[in-house]
């Protein structure tokens, strides 16, 4: 890696269009008078060289030079501060630019993902305070738009200290210039513009640019598809077999072998089942044979693998001969296991290829498929059915996914544990997820990345034909670096993935509450057309928090009531209600108030989505009064069953309205969990949409159905 200097990086990026000053640079103190003959004071003089990156840390930046006399002092003192290590020195002298505001934009290679477009808070606490956004080139308008939306700092975009407001326009220039400097200049491994100042009229001027050289092409990742039989059919046979063979079947209940096949049988899987033991004896009443071979041909295309590593290779020849078309491997020892785990990796999947077959795992839990009621998984549980289709590189998130699944109602149609992906990634899952009718969103968790071009190219694929939504555990392989460069350091895997995930649609999840609650928005709910929200409340705590949640996101916007929206509000509720977003009730709902209200809200012109907080109060109430000693006396059954009556119905009216409006509208409380079966939760799941447990676990989901569909707007 090779720095330029200051000044021959600028030359290199003002070809480019970006907006560097007039600069001139001089070896000593004589050549100044020459130089300010045509430039105004006051300026700032530098030290400039190959080897000089930090130039502020060192001092050997002078500002505010006024005078000729200053300006030569300046570069005398400079020149003396040289030391042998810097190289062939020079003084760049520049227009001094005052500002009270800093960005930092440029250009690093991340290893995975290739050249990204950067910009953040600059200034010499840009790495402190690391407020940047990423983006892989090349960049549309659409993505330097979004980067400058996305900056945490967004007050300094605006009017400040007596400037203006920054030009979004100019940093939109700035970032898509870089993105073609960078595809055009392969050998520029980094770009640092630092500081990035705003002038007087709001426009932004690099005052500070470095310009890193690769010395040598660096290889790019070749990525070889690893199976040869990623078709439909191949796929079927692993989510929808007509029969299933389970080698190492077991009558002990403690084995694998013993509990897939409890769990296909126990699911209600129509196919035929077969199982494989040396010893021939009956498991679960399925009389097992001694070998593959005595599988009548043609009668399963679905192997599940419970059978050491050793025995594999023959367990894939002999599926070949009874025309099995798809393996999922329980089987340890492969790729995880050291050198020679990867060596029998390796092997194992020339084999599969070789034969035909798809190979799933090694070293996974299973695969799940409503549809087929097949639960060919070696650990519970299993799911209603449902939209969702599930791909994880690690089992347990599987596992915690239909867990969330049984919990809330929501279903799954597919879900598969990839484990050491050999053959089958996870974004190869999500591609035939994306083509399955059974499923409408996809959830997936993510750890290892080995080629993170490659796997946004699959994956943005996925998200023009459905919304999906990924969590993301560990680092990539290998992250950015870049010894000299700002940009280098701010670099992290996380911001650099996210980034990735932004501009290819998928909506990235923090956690895996988030993950599940978005994909079941996703499935229950229609895209909303924008972002204008509006809370619905009949407390107003929970109104508070939740719209204090909503604003803090990019995507959602708490409408400010429309007059004639709220002259119809007045008319449903008492004086003492908020009058303004949300929308509290303040205690006034009467039998018809809640569905007439959200009816009024759902239907305005002027509002995209609704949030719903207090459903299940009545039924609380009334789970109270039957578990009390008085019940059912004192005409405590007729107002239980009122108040249950009462919360089912605003869980059918918001059914209703949804279908109605083609709008979401979002139903959340705390009862969802701590009490699953009060009337207005269990009617929620019952209409087949999904109850948030909180307020701002709703405001998180809704937001990432405004940034897909802003996504689809645009592509």
């Amino acid at each position: 890696m090779s720095t330029l200097s200051e000044f021959a990086s600028k030359e290199i990026l003002a070809r480019h269009g970006l907006p560097i000053l007039q600069e001139r640079v001089v070896v000593n103190s004589s050549e100044v008078g020459e130089v300010l003959a045509n430039m105004s004071l006051p300026v700032v003089a530098k030290l400039c060289g190959p080897s000089i990156a930090h130039k502020t840390e060192r001092g050997l930046v002078k500002l505010n030079l006024q005078t000729v006399d200053d300006v030569c002092k300046a570069v005398d003192d400079l020149l003396a501060a040289a030391v042998p290590a810097d190289g062939e020195v020079e003084v760049l002298i520049a227009p001094m630019v005052k500002s009270s505001r800093e960005f930092i934009a440029g250009v690093v290679r991340d290893a995975q993902f290739g050249a990204n477009v950067m910009l953040g808070v600059g200034g010499v606490l840009a790495e402190a305070i690391a407020d940047v956004v990423f983006r892989p080139v090349p960049l549309s308008a659409h993505d330097a738009h979004e980067m400058v939306s996305e900056l945490r700092s967004q007050k300094l975009l605006g009017e400040f200290r007596g400037e203006p407001a920054v030009s979004v326009d100019a940093l939109v220039r700035v970032l898509l210039a870089l993105s073609t400097v960078s595809t055009e200049r392969s050998d520029i491994a980094s770009i640092d513009l630092n500081p990035l100042l705003v002038t007087n009229t709001g426009e932004v001027v690099a005052v500070d640019a470095l310009v890193e050289i690769e010395d040598a092409s660096t290889p790019t990742t070749n990525h070889n598809v690893a199976s040869a039989v990623l078709d439909d059919e191949h796929f079927r046979a692993l989510f929808e077999p007509k029969g299933v063979v389970v080698t190492g079947a077991s009558s002990h209940p403690g084995k694998f072998g013993f509990v897939s096949v409890h769990n296909i049988l126990a699911s209600g899987y129509a196919g035929a089942v077969f199982g494989t033991n040396l010893s021939q004896e009956e498991v679960l009443g399925i009389q097992t044979v001694a070998s593959l071979d005595d599988v009548p041909k043609d009668s399963a295309d679905l192997v599940f693998v419970c059978t050491p590593s050793s025995a594999n290779p023959e367990i894939l020849r002999a599926c070949a001969r009874r025309g099995i078309k798809a393996a999922f491997l329980t089987s340890a020892g492969y790729g995880e296991a050291g050198d020679e785990g990867i060596r029998l990796e390796q092997e194992l999947i020339a084999l599969a290829n070789e034969l035909g077959i798809l190979l799933a795992g090694p070293n996974g839990q299973g695969v799940v498929s409503t549809p087929s009621q097949l639960c060919a998984q070696i650990v519970a549980p299993y799911p209603p059915r449902g939209r969702i289709g599930v791909a994880s590189q690690s089992g347990n998130f599987v596992s915690s996914f239909l867990n969330y699944s049984r919990q809330s109602g929501v279903g799954v149609s597919r879900a598969v544990s990839a484990g050491n992906a050999a053959c089958v990634s996870v974004a190869d899952y999500l591609k035939w997820y994306s083509t399955d009718k059974e499923t409408s969103v996809g959830l997936a968790y993510l750890e290892g990345i080995f080629d993170g071009s490659h796997l946004m190219k699959q994956l943005q694929d996925v998200t023009r034909k459905m919304p999906l939504v990924i969590m993301k555990g560990g680092a990539t392989e290998a992250g950015a670096k870049a010894a000299a460069s700002h940009t280098g350091a701010l670099a992290a895997n996380d911001k650099v993935f996210d980034g990735a995930c932004r501009q290819s649609g998928i909506s990235r999840a923090k956690n895996v509450e988030e993950a599940f609650d978005t994909a079941a928005c996703f499935a229950t709910q229609p895209l909303p057309r924008g972002g204008r929200t509006v809370i619905l409340t009949t407390a107003g705590g929970w109104g508070v928090v939740t719209s204090d949640a909503l604003m803090s996101t990019q995507e959602l916007t708490l409408v400010d009531l429309p007059d004639d929206l709220k002259a119809a509000i007045d008319e449903k509720l008492p004086p003492r209600w908020s009058k303004s977003n949300p929308v509290d009730c303040a205690g006034g709902e009467t039998r018809d108030t809640i569905p007439e209200v959200m009816g009024l809200i759902a239907r305005h012109k002027d509002v995209d989505a609704v949030i719903y907080l207090g459903i299940g109060i009545q039924s609380n109430q009334a789970r109270l009064m039957h578990e009390g000693k008085f019940y059912p006396d004192h005409g405590l059954e007729r107002i239980v069953a009122y108040h249950e009556r009462q919360d089912a119905r605003f869980a059918e009216a918001a059914d209703e309205l949804i279908k109605e409006t083609g709008k979401p509208i979002l139903i959340a409380s705390e009862l969802a969990i701590g009490d699953p079966e009060n009337a207005g939760p269990r009617t929620v799941r019952e209409t087949g949409r999904y109850c948030f447990p909180s307020g701002h676990r709703a405001v998180a989901a809704l937001a990432h159905m405004v940034r897909y569909s802003n996504y689809l707007s645009v592509h």
